[in-house]
Protein backbone atom coordinates (compact mmCIF):
# COMPACT_ATOMS: atom_id res chain seq x y z
CA UNK A 1 0.00 0.00 0.00
CA UNK A 2 1.66 3.21 -0.80
CA UNK A 3 0.39 6.29 -0.27
CA UNK A 4 1.82 10.21 -1.52
CA UNK A 5 2.62 12.34 0.68
CA UNK A 6 3.48 15.92 0.17
CA UNK A 7 3.54 17.86 3.52
CA UNK A 8 -0.25 18.90 2.83
CA UNK A 9 -3.29 18.28 4.81
CA UNK A 10 -4.90 16.63 2.55
CA UNK A 11 -1.78 13.90 1.64
CA UNK A 12 -1.88 13.41 5.83
CA UNK A 13 -6.08 12.62 5.25
CA UNK A 14 -5.55 10.41 2.48
CA UNK A 15 -2.74 8.79 4.77
CA UNK A 16 -5.00 8.10 7.14
CA UNK A 17 -7.41 6.86 4.79
CA UNK A 18 -4.38 4.04 3.20
CA UNK A 19 -3.67 3.11 6.79
CA UNK A 20 -7.18 1.54 7.27
CA UNK A 21 -6.71 -0.24 3.70
CA UNK A 22 -3.24 -1.07 4.72
CA UNK A 23 -4.26 -2.28 8.41
CA UNK A 24 -7.90 -4.22 6.65
CA UNK A 25 -5.36 -6.06 3.93
CA UNK A 26 -3.01 -6.85 6.32
CA UNK A 27 0.27 -5.22 4.10
CA UNK A 28 2.59 -2.57 5.13
CA UNK A 29 1.80 1.05 4.26
CA UNK A 30 4.66 2.76 2.33
CA UNK A 31 4.36 6.65 2.75
CA UNK A 32 6.52 8.38 -0.28
CA UNK A 33 7.05 11.79 -0.88
CA UNK A 34 9.21 12.76 -4.07
CA UNK A 35 11.39 15.83 -4.18
CA UNK A 36 12.77 17.40 -7.11
CA UNK A 37 15.15 15.23 -9.88
CA UNK A 38 18.06 17.73 -9.78
CA UNK A 39 19.04 21.21 -8.19
CA UNK A 40 21.23 24.16 -9.09
CA UNK A 41 22.80 23.62 -5.37
CA UNK A 42 23.80 21.27 -2.82
CA UNK A 43 21.90 23.42 -0.34
CA UNK A 44 18.42 23.32 -2.22
CA UNK A 45 19.06 19.51 -2.50
CA UNK A 46 19.26 19.18 1.11
CA UNK A 47 16.86 21.41 2.11
CA UNK A 48 13.99 19.71 0.33
CA UNK A 49 15.52 16.59 1.61
CA UNK A 50 14.38 17.97 4.86
CA UNK A 51 11.30 19.14 4.08
CA UNK A 52 10.17 15.66 2.46
CA UNK A 53 11.76 13.77 5.83
CA UNK A 54 9.45 16.27 8.00
CA UNK A 55 6.67 15.97 5.76
CA UNK A 56 6.82 12.11 6.22
CA UNK A 57 7.42 12.44 9.95
CA UNK A 58 3.98 14.08 10.34
CA UNK A 59 2.30 11.60 8.53
CA UNK A 60 3.74 8.93 10.12
CA UNK A 61 2.68 10.63 13.55
CA UNK A 62 -0.68 11.40 12.54
CA UNK A 63 -1.45 7.31 11.63
CA UNK A 64 0.76 6.51 15.07
CA UNK A 65 -1.81 8.77 16.96
CA UNK A 66 -4.95 6.81 15.74
CA UNK A 67 -3.27 3.92 17.46
CA UNK A 68 -3.80 1.80 14.45
CA UNK A 69 -1.29 -0.98 14.69
CA UNK A 70 -0.45 -0.97 11.01
CA UNK A 71 3.20 -1.26 9.93
CA UNK A 72 4.80 1.85 8.06
CA UNK A 73 7.36 2.12 5.73
CA UNK A 74 9.37 5.72 4.52
CA UNK A 75 10.71 6.88 1.31
CA UNK A 76 12.18 9.98 -0.40
CA UNK A 77 12.02 9.83 -4.33
CA UNK A 78 13.64 12.19 -6.59
CA UNK A 79 11.81 12.41 -9.62
CA UNK A 80 8.57 13.89 -10.65
CA UNK A 81 5.61 13.23 -8.39
CA UNK A 82 3.17 11.11 -11.01
CA UNK A 83 5.98 9.75 -12.48
CA UNK A 84 7.33 8.66 -8.82
CA UNK A 85 4.02 7.44 -7.48
CA UNK A 86 3.48 5.46 -10.85
CA UNK A 87 6.88 3.46 -10.83
CA UNK A 88 6.03 2.47 -6.98
CA UNK A 89 2.62 1.28 -8.61
CA UNK A 90 4.22 -1.73 -9.88
CA UNK A 91 4.72 -3.26 -6.10
CA UNK A 92 1.55 -2.19 -4.60
CA UNK A 93 -1.65 -3.15 -3.95
CA UNK A 94 -3.05 0.33 -4.35
CA UNK A 95 -1.72 3.96 -4.51
CA UNK A 96 -3.66 6.48 -2.76
CA UNK A 97 -2.87 10.35 -3.08
CA UNK A 98 -5.06 13.09 -1.95
CA UNK A 99 -6.49 15.98 -4.20
CA UNK A 100 -8.24 19.32 -3.51
CA UNK A 101 -9.92 21.43 -6.50
CA UNK A 102 -8.50 24.64 -6.78
CA UNK A 103 -9.49 25.56 -10.03
CA UNK A 104 -12.42 25.85 -13.05
CA UNK A 105 -11.08 23.23 -15.09
CA UNK A 106 -10.76 19.21 -14.68
CA UNK A 107 -6.95 19.31 -14.10
CA UNK A 108 -6.82 22.11 -12.01
CA UNK A 109 -9.85 20.36 -9.97
CA UNK A 110 -8.07 17.11 -9.22
CA UNK A 111 -4.59 18.36 -9.83
CA UNK A 112 -2.00 16.97 -12.14
CA UNK A 113 -0.33 14.57 -9.83
CA UNK A 114 -3.59 12.47 -8.98
CA UNK A 115 -4.71 12.93 -12.72
CA UNK A 116 -1.28 11.30 -13.96
CA UNK A 117 -1.56 8.93 -11.73
CA UNK A 118 -5.18 7.44 -11.77
CA UNK A 119 -4.52 6.88 -15.85
CA UNK A 120 -1.05 5.03 -15.56
CA UNK A 121 -1.02 3.04 -12.61
CA UNK A 122 -0.25 -0.54 -12.83
CA UNK A 123 -2.33 -0.85 -9.66
CA UNK A 124 -5.92 0.35 -8.12
CA UNK A 125 -5.34 3.71 -7.24
CA UNK A 126 -7.69 5.88 -4.63
CA UNK A 127 -7.72 9.85 -4.66
CA UNK A 128 -8.78 11.26 -1.57
CA UNK A 129 -11.47 14.17 -0.98
CA UNK A 130 -10.54 16.03 2.26
CA UNK A 131 -13.85 15.68 4.40
CA UNK A 132 -16.52 18.63 3.74
CA UNK A 133 -16.59 21.25 6.21
CA UNK A 134 -20.22 21.77 7.76
CA UNK A 135 -21.66 18.82 6.02
CA UNK A 136 -24.55 17.30 8.23
CA UNK A 137 -23.99 13.43 9.74
CA UNK A 138 -26.22 11.81 7.34
CA UNK A 139 -25.96 8.56 5.12
CA UNK A 140 -22.59 8.59 3.21
CA UNK A 141 -22.78 6.22 0.33
CA UNK A 142 -20.30 4.34 -1.47
CA UNK A 143 -21.47 4.35 -5.31
CA UNK A 144 -20.59 1.57 -7.88
CA UNK A 145 -22.26 0.83 -11.27
CA UNK A 146 -23.34 -2.64 -12.03
CA UNK A 147 -22.68 -3.20 -15.85
CA UNK A 148 -22.27 -6.04 -18.21
CA UNK A 149 -18.29 -4.54 -18.62
CA UNK A 150 -15.26 -7.56 -18.41
CA UNK A 151 -14.25 -6.08 -15.07
CA UNK A 152 -17.45 -4.82 -13.31
CA UNK A 153 -17.52 -8.02 -11.15
CA UNK A 154 -14.14 -7.13 -9.77
CA UNK A 155 -15.37 -3.25 -9.66
CA UNK A 156 -18.59 -4.20 -7.65
CA UNK A 157 -16.51 -7.03 -5.44
CA UNK A 158 -14.11 -3.95 -4.36
CA UNK A 159 -16.99 -1.31 -3.67
CA UNK A 160 -18.49 -4.20 -1.57
CA UNK A 161 -15.37 -4.45 0.61
CA UNK A 162 -15.19 -1.00 1.21
CA UNK A 163 -18.37 -0.11 2.18
CA UNK A 164 -17.79 -3.73 4.88
CA UNK A 165 -14.82 -2.00 5.81
CA UNK A 166 -15.88 1.66 6.35
CA UNK A 167 -19.57 0.56 7.40
CA UNK A 168 -21.34 2.53 4.69
CA UNK A 169 -24.16 1.33 2.95
CA UNK A 170 -24.21 0.88 -1.03
CA UNK A 171 -25.97 2.66 -4.28
CA UNK A 172 -25.68 0.25 -7.07
CA UNK A 173 -26.72 2.35 -10.12
CA UNK A 174 -28.01 0.55 -13.16
CA UNK A 175 -29.60 0.83 -16.69
CA UNK A 176 -32.81 1.46 -16.28
CA UNK A 177 -33.89 -0.89 -19.56
CA UNK A 178 -33.15 -3.54 -17.53
CA UNK A 179 -34.70 -3.77 -13.60
CA UNK A 180 -35.01 -6.86 -13.22
CA UNK A 181 -31.71 -7.49 -14.13
CA UNK A 182 -30.04 -4.95 -11.88
CA UNK A 183 -32.04 -6.62 -9.15
CA UNK A 184 -30.65 -9.78 -9.91
CA UNK A 185 -27.46 -8.74 -9.58
CA UNK A 186 -28.06 -6.74 -6.69
CA UNK A 187 -29.54 -9.99 -4.56
CA UNK A 188 -26.66 -11.74 -5.74
CA UNK A 189 -24.45 -9.24 -4.42
CA UNK A 190 -26.36 -9.02 -0.85
CA UNK A 191 -25.81 -13.04 -0.69
CA UNK A 192 -21.78 -12.39 -0.81
CA UNK A 193 -22.10 -9.76 1.37
CA UNK A 194 -24.78 -10.39 3.67
CA UNK A 195 -23.84 -7.30 5.88
CA UNK A 196 -23.94 -4.54 3.46
CA UNK A 197 -26.88 -3.01 2.89
CA UNK A 198 -27.43 -2.23 -1.44
CA UNK A 199 -29.40 -0.15 -2.78
CA UNK A 200 -30.56 -0.26 -6.39
CA UNK A 201 -31.17 2.26 -8.54
CA UNK A 202 -32.21 2.33 -11.99
CA UNK A 203 -31.24 5.15 -14.62
CA UNK A 204 -28.18 5.69 -16.16
CA UNK A 205 -25.42 3.90 -14.84
CA UNK A 206 -23.17 6.65 -15.60
CA UNK A 207 -21.37 7.37 -11.51
CA UNK A 208 -19.90 10.53 -12.82
CA UNK A 209 -23.61 11.64 -14.28
CA UNK A 210 -25.02 10.57 -10.75
CA UNK A 211 -23.19 12.69 -8.78
CA UNK A 212 -23.49 15.98 -11.02
CA UNK A 213 -27.28 15.48 -10.85
CA UNK A 214 -27.86 14.24 -7.47
CA UNK A 215 -26.93 15.86 -3.85
CA UNK A 216 -26.75 12.41 -1.58
CA UNK A 217 -23.74 12.56 0.34
CA UNK A 218 -20.91 10.29 -1.50
CA UNK A 219 -17.87 9.66 0.59
CA UNK A 220 -16.34 7.12 -2.26
CA UNK A 221 -17.42 6.39 -6.22
CA UNK A 222 -15.67 3.25 -7.06
CA UNK A 223 -15.07 2.46 -11.29
CA UNK A 224 -13.05 0.52 -14.05
CA UNK A 225 -9.86 1.56 -15.28
CA UNK A 226 -11.62 2.05 -18.41
CA UNK A 227 -13.49 5.23 -16.76
CA UNK A 228 -9.94 6.42 -15.37
CA UNK A 229 -10.52 9.75 -17.47
CA UNK A 230 -13.67 10.27 -15.30
CA UNK A 231 -11.57 10.90 -12.18
CA UNK A 232 -11.74 14.31 -12.57
CA UNK A 233 -15.57 15.07 -12.61
CA UNK A 234 -16.23 12.21 -10.08
CA UNK A 235 -13.93 14.20 -7.23
CA UNK A 236 -15.36 17.52 -8.10
CA UNK A 237 -15.00 21.06 -7.17
CA UNK A 238 -13.75 21.63 -3.77
CA UNK A 239 -12.66 25.40 -2.82
CA UNK A 240 -12.29 27.09 0.13
CA UNK A 241 -14.72 24.71 1.87
CA UNK A 242 -16.96 25.20 -0.47
CA UNK A 243 -18.21 22.20 -1.88
CA UNK A 244 -19.50 23.67 -5.80
CA UNK A 245 -21.49 20.47 -6.82
CA UNK A 246 -21.79 16.57 -5.61
CA UNK A 247 -18.10 14.88 -5.71
CA UNK A 248 -16.49 12.10 -3.71
CA UNK A 249 -13.52 10.54 -3.10
CA UNK A 250 -12.81 8.17 -5.79
CA UNK A 251 -11.53 4.20 -6.58
CA UNK A 252 -9.73 3.62 -10.07
CA UNK A 253 -9.92 -0.48 -9.80
CA UNK A 254 -7.18 -1.75 -12.08
CA UNK A 255 -5.02 -5.41 -12.08
CA UNK A 256 -1.59 -5.38 -13.64
CA UNK A 257 -2.97 -8.19 -15.88
CA UNK A 258 -5.91 -7.63 -17.93
CA UNK A 259 -5.87 -3.73 -16.83
CA UNK A 260 -8.78 -4.29 -14.11
CA UNK A 261 -8.82 -5.58 -10.88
Amino acid sequence: MVAGIDGSQEAIHAALWAADEALHRNVPLRLVCVTKPKYPSTEEYYEDVRRARASLRLAQNAIEATGKQVKIETDVVAGLPGTALVAASWDAVMVCVGSVGIGRYARSILGSTAAYVAENAQCTVAIIRPPDEGQPEDINWILVAVTDAPDNDAVVEHAMSEAQLRHAPVLALGDSRDREKLQRKVEMWKQRFPDVHVYPVAGEADVADFLRKHRERVQLAVIGAAEAGEAERIVGSYYRGIVHHAGSSVIIVRSRASGTD
